[in-house]
């Protein structure tokens, strides 16, 4: 795949995604969300690849929509520059793999929407995040941020339009943890492939259950996780790592009574 704005990195079963359009902050161009869109969807289908990191580097990850591009669009003619957009989402939120999001700089607006559409989200000190659609007379999007903040938190960050920090992030739950500056891609990185040793079926099935236990009636949901329990407990894999962790286990106790 000829790549001009994004970075494709692939080692012990990780894809590393870095969005690069350095003299713009990473905006979302056109070209840049038909790039993200062909590849996360050709990532999905790839035996070699159990977690994506998608990243924008240490500096920033995006400044959002390309404002130069939407000052040419008509309101009669923005269908398809819509449709790019939301191509791009689903690509990211409905990629096979767990999708990490390193974020080390601004992910505003487009940019906020790409990190949402992420599983997982890891922060920089450096990061900030915001919708800043309100304050352009646009509409943000509200699913699935309502689903990863709440709703009453989720209307905060669209009807204000400001900005949050790091760690205000981190609070309300957005973030899962912030590194020092400087440290996001290697601690990212680190997080990524201790989770792509684990069986890449039962990665990818434990994120579409996140997913679809959302629209289950409680006993929906249980009988769900009770089928797909069944499908992999006792397996040739289950007992080789319930055999690899007993060694373990034994190993650390002996080396404690010697």
């Amino acid at each position: 795949m000829d790549l001009q704005h994004l970075r494709l990195d692939v080692a012990d079963r990780v894809a590393t995604v870095t969005l690069h359009r350095p003299d713009k902050g990473n905006a979302l161009a056109p070209a840049v969300l038909l790039e993200v869109t062909a590849l996360f969807t050709a990532l999905g289908a790839r035996e070699d690849v159990n977690v994506v990191v998608f990243t924008g580097g240490e500096r920033y990850f995006s400044a959002g929509f390309d404002l130069n591009e939407i000052r040419r669009l008509e309101k009669v003619s923005n269908e398809s520059y819509t449709a790019l957009f939301h191509r791009a989402y689903r690509a990211v939120l409905f990629c096979e793999q767990p999708v990490l999001c390193a974020v080390g700089g601004a992910a505003i607006a487009g940019g906020f929407d790409l990190t949402m559409m992420c599983d997982v989200r890891y922060a920089s000190t450096r990061a900030k995040f915001g919708q800043r659609e309100i304050v352009l007379s646009m509409t943000p999007i509200m699913d699935p941020l309502w689903r990863i903040i709440g709703l009453g938190r989720a209307k905060e960050v669209a009807l204000s339009g400001r900005l949050y920090d790091a760690q205000e992030a981190l609070a309300m739950g957005y973030v899962s943890k912030v590194f020092p500056e400087g440290e996001l891609l290697s601690s990212v990185g680190a997080i990524a492939r201790e989770m792509a040793g684990y069986d890449r079926m039962a990665l990818a099935e434990t994120k579409r259950l996140s997913n679809e236990v959302l629209h289950q009636s409680l006993d929906g949901a249980m009988r769900t996780q009770e089928w797909l329990f069944r499908s992999y407990i006792g397996s040739a894999d289950n007992h080789r790592r319930i055999d690899a962790l007993q060694a373990q286990l034994a190993a650390a106790r002996a080396s404690r009574v010697g």
